[in-house]
């Protein structure tokens, strides 16, 4: 016969977990009414579903971060539909992913995994964790930008010279434009090369004079490669000013991009 489960049970195991009610009340029957043991239950549970949520996309959520002193944190909290996005435990937790990446870095995150897995189970979705800090030097600036009102995509930069009203354009900057790079050097040699062979084999400079084919392959590629979108932050066109360069903003302000980070859940 299965042990009589007393609503004192119930309630101090979800005390203890956060697990919904039918879910505690049908652990602790389970275990013959023994707390310690519906707690491993509910967490071996978590982590099954956890499992199974895995591969699910992660698209929804939120994009916090923060500046204080010489330390940024940015956190990107995935999870896979809006409404979760705004349920308060989700971002509570958000938040608190937000702490421990501004105090200890993104390896901080391997402490959460147990309450990632937990909040998976309890809220019945995946929910994706990634982070980035920056810590700025002497001579440094730190500015964050997150993209409203969605908040999925945020930015931490780090600029020397400057102000904090240019360094906080750039991040504007960066939110939009989604640069890989800093400047041209950073990108990939086979990156370039695959790029370039790109252009060279099409049809539209096949059709161009042979002794000109590399003068027009390079141009293409400072144009539609470099300076597009996704590409290198320097040549991109300043969105604050779109007949400049971000490298030609910055040099007039006597600024220059030491790093950046940003993560996006869309966009």
């Amino acid at each position: 016969m299965s042990a009589t489960i007393s609503a004192t049970q119930v309630k101090e195991l979800r005390d203890q977990t956060g697990a919904g009610m039918m879910d505690a009340k049908n652990a602790l029957v389970e275990t013959g009414g023994d707390i310690e043991a519906a707690k491993r239950l509910l967490r071996e549970k978590g982590m099954a579903q956890a499992g199974k949520r895995a591969g699910r996309e992660t698209s929804e959520g939120i994009v916090l971060v923060t500046v204080g002193g010489n330390v940024g944190a940015l956190a990107a909290v995935g999870c896979e539909t809006e409404p979760v996005s705004k349920n308060d435990e989700f971002v509570q937790f958000a938040e608190k992913v937000l702490e421990t990446v501004e105090a200890e870095g993104p390896d901080g995150l391997a402490a959460l995994e147990q309450e990632r897995v937990e909040k998976v189970a309890k809220l019945g979705e995946n929910i994706s964790l990634r982070a980035a800090r920056l810590e700025a030097g002497d001579g440094e600036l730190l500015a964050d930008y997150v993209h409203p009102p969605a908040n999925k995509i945020g930015v931490l930069v780090k600029l020397k010279g400057g102000d904090p009203v240019l360094a906080r354009q750039l991040a504007m900057h960066i939110s939009w434009s989604a640069p890989s790079w800093v400047r041209r050097e950073d990108v990939p040699e086979d990156v370039v090369a695959q790029e370039r062979d790109i252009y060279l084999n099409s049809d539209e400079v096949k059709s161009k004079p042979e002794q000109a084919r590399e003068k027009i392959v390079e141009g293409m590629l400072g144009k539609r490669f470099f300076a597009d979108k996704g590409g290198v932050l320097l040549d991109q066109p300043w969105i604050h000013d779109s007949a400049k360069s971000v490298a030609q903003a910055l040099s007039e302000a006597g600024a220059e991009v030491v790093a950046f980070e940003r993560l996006a859940l869309a966009g």
